[in-house]
């Protein structure tokens, strides 16, 4: 395999490789895996950013609809493929010089994270930056948590770092669109309560959307970064109480946390028809917050962007839309 990597980190005093690396930058697409995610999907969010600074993107969809062809309208390439099917990622990766991969919560979690790196390193590709968990950061040989994703992650970071392939890695902590918009939603709608079965320790919630522009300033300058690992966390940890006065401010109603039980909660999720693989990991999830393994900060995200992380106030205010009853159902 070519060492891409080694030639980035000698470009800078030689001419003719800057001039190879500002061609790789600006003729060599970049791979993006979940492009067509939703509300605050960090691949799609990354694409617009990518694009925004001049790169070519190629971005990666499951499945044709509105969304890809919303990514072909900001200016993506779009390929559609199966992160597990190996001629798919033949057809994604094929002339690309750098990869973000990302994947859903997914019990195929591992056999996706080896099959593109596998694909990955038979081109040679310059950097592979690799979506983890921060949960992953208090793992180890010998400790996991009874989460299956969480294992998953840990062992494709194993495999990943075993590949020899040019890794950075990014671990993020809880998403605000996840627990505090697409879980909570609807109870602060319709109830005024930041119903979660969190207990009463603290979080440090992250937005998508800044770990997007964190993996962006990445792969925008891979070179610095080959070989790190970065944990990300929100602008404050407090506990769901203070986050609940946050709300509040930021509604100009009040929202009350309430900590519900975790076996309904999940029983809620079940019969939404959420799939058990991800419920079990949610609700490991929500057993760790309440032990208070989400209680961490960082400025990882400060050194890579040069901007704080967004605060809660100002992420409900964006959405308060999605936190408030129209006047129709009022």
């Amino acid at each position: 395999m070519v060492d891409h990597a080694n030639k980035y980190v000698f470009a800078t005093s030689d001419k003719k490789v800057n001039d190879m690396t500002m061609k790789s930058t600006h003729d060599s697409p970049i791979l993006v895996t979940g492009a067509a995610g939703d509300l605050g999907a960090i691949g799609r969010n990354l694409t617009a950013m990518l694009l925004a600074k001049g790169h070519k993107v190629r971005a990666l969809v499951r499945r044709e609809d509105e969304r890809a062809e919303g990514l072909r309208q900001l200016g993506a390439e779009v390929v559609q493929g199966d992160l597990t099917d190996l001629a798919s990622m033949h057809r994604a990766i094929a002339g690309v010089s750098r990869i973000y991969f990302g994947m859903s919560v997914s019990a195929a979690y591992l056999e996706a994270t080896v099959n593109v790196a596998a694909v990955a390193r038979h081109y040679g590709v310059e950097v592979f930056v690799n979506m983890s968990q921060m949960t992953v950061t208090q793992m180890s040989i010998t400790e996991t948590t009874d989460s299956p994703q969480h294992k998953l992650h840990w062992l494709a970071e194993q495999a990943l770092a075993w590949s020899g392939l040019p890794v950075v890695t990014v671990r993020p902590t809880v998403f605000l669109e996840g627990f505090f918009l697409r879980l909570a939603a609807a109870g602060v709608r319709d109830s005024d309560e930041l119903a979660l079965p969190l207990g009463n320790s603290k979080t440090s919630p992250i937005s998508a959307v800044d770990v997007a522009r964190a993996v962006f300033a990445i792969l925008d300058d891979p070179a610095p970064h080959i070989g790190h690992v970065y944990n990300l966390t929100g602008f404050e940890s407090a506990d769901l109480d203070h986050y609940a006065r946050v709300f509040s401010e930021a509604l100009g109603r009040t929202i009350r946390y309430r900590n519900v039980p975790l076996s309904g909660w999940t029983d809620t999720l079940r019969e939404f028809g959420v799939p058990m693989h991800l419920v079990n990991h949610l609700s490991v999830m929500a057993e760790l917050h309440a032990q208070g393994r989400y209680d961490r900060m960082t400025d990882d995200l400060f050194k890579l962007t040069g901007k704080t992380p967004t605060n809660v106030y100002d992420f409900v205010k964006l959405h308060a839309s999605e936190f408030t009853r129209s006047e129709a159902t009022a």
